[in-house]
């Protein structure tokens, strides 16, 4: 009996001694063949946001330099979504009110998924409908995609019945400090009171 414990305490520590070699050569991977997974010690050191290249709804083209300097809300949605994306923004309009002159201080983007449909016309026609200082901004299906993957962000087109389609995709908010890290999410159901706070905390943090 002795020896059978013996025996299963050796396996569990020979399977653990695995488990750790194997993270720390890159075999145990999400993400493809030998390509080590990122380790995380908090918001700022997470994969999320980096580089895009697109368009804003005055047609200038932008990238994510053009917004470094100053703290980001990003939200990813279309202009022909039902419930979601016009909830969401105005939701953030209804925040940038409630925060006054310092909602100033941060970039609010909205970067669509639908790069068919949201032309820079489209969106700023759409955005009239919201606060002011939302950036609308679009672009091919590539500059979408290589956007989306930035924020890890998952989106996928899906036929309606009769002919045309919408777009599922993810509906958090992200916030980015100044120095385009990730610094945490709202989500679309969270309450008016949690959302702000996070936002002067993101205000805070960024030293804005």
């Amino acid at each position: 009996m002795l020896r059978r414990v013996r025996l299963v305490a050796w396996l569990a520590v020979a399977v653990l001694g695995f488990v750790l070699l194997g993270t720390a050569a890159g075999w145990l991977v999400t993400d493809g063949p030998l390509r080590r997974p990122p380790v995380a010690t908090g918001p700022g050191s997470l994969g999320i946001g980096g580089p895009f290249s697109l368009v804003d709804h005055w047609g200038r083209a932008v990238s994510e330099r053009d917004f470094l300097g100053k703290p980001s809300a990003v939200f990813f949605g279309f202009t022909f979504c039902p419930d979601v994306c016009p909830t969401t923004l105005n939701d953030m309009s209804t925040q940038i009110e409630a925060l006054g002159a310092e909602a100033d201080r941060i970039n609010w983007l909205f970067i669509s998924v639908d790069a068919e449909r949201d032309t820079p016309r489209t969106m700023s026609d759409y955005l009239a409908s919201f606060d002011s200082r939302i950036v609308g901004l679009s672009g091919t299906e590539r500059q979408v995609a290589e956007a989306a993957r930035s924020f890890r962000v998952l989106y996928r087109r899906v036929p309606l019945e009769g002919g045309g389609y919408t777009m599922d995709h993810s509906a958090s908010v992200f916030l980015l400090d100044a120095a385009g890290r990730f610094a945490g999410t709202i989500d679309h159901k969270e309450s008016p009171q949690v959302a702000a706070e996070k936002l002067r905390l993101l205000l805070t943090r960024s030293g804005a």
